[in-house]
């Protein structure tokens, strides 16, 4: 039987604190799982960055950066088709844009999407939602679900597994 691979959808590699958590925490419960990680994180080599950081401020750095988004972008669409599935981390006072688009674009692709929120803030529509009930529906109508704990990770690792 051929491994299971996830694209793991998340704002954590913003900050240090976040990085910490997303390398040291999840990932490792992902790959303990038998599931494969597709980190978009580590899709583009960070001496491309550094390259468009160094440049002096104006026209040709913006320029770069305008092709750089376009390459990260497609990189990490690339990697969603290839992926089984997506687990996107939904923490936040609402859910990170570029995770909520990759949820969507998964759902178009018929992906199966589970969701892990650790923030206790609210974050929903109504009483009757975790999250953004748009991006609880494409979550739940693709066959996931979203938990609300580290310790309850088993239970959406066993959807990719299943």
């Amino acid at each position: 039987m051929k491994q299971k691979k996830i694209y793991l959808a998340s704002p954590l590699g913003f900050s240090e604190a976040g990085r910490k958590f997303y390398y040291e925490e999840i990932i490792p419960l992902i790959i303990k799982s038998g599931i494969d990680v597709i980190d978009p994180w580590k899709l583009t080599p960070p001496a491309e960055i550094r390259m468009i950081e160094a440049m002096e401020y104006g026209k040709d750095k913006k320029e770069a950066w305008q092709k750089m988004n376009l390459i990260m972008g497609e990189r990490n669409a690339q990697a969603i088709s290839a992926s089984d599935g997506v687990l996107a981390v939904l923490d936040g006072v609402d859910i990170d844009s570029g995770t909520a688009s990759e949820i969507g674009y998964a759902f178009g692709l018929g992906k199966l999407i589970a969701g892990y929120r650790g923030d206790f803030r609210l974050s929903s529509d109504n009483e009757g939602s975790t999250v953004n009930l748009q991006v609880e529906y494409f979550i739940r109508s693709s066959g996931g679900e979203i938990v609300t704990s580290i310790e309850e990770f088993d239970k959406i690792l066993e959807l990719f597994n299943g």
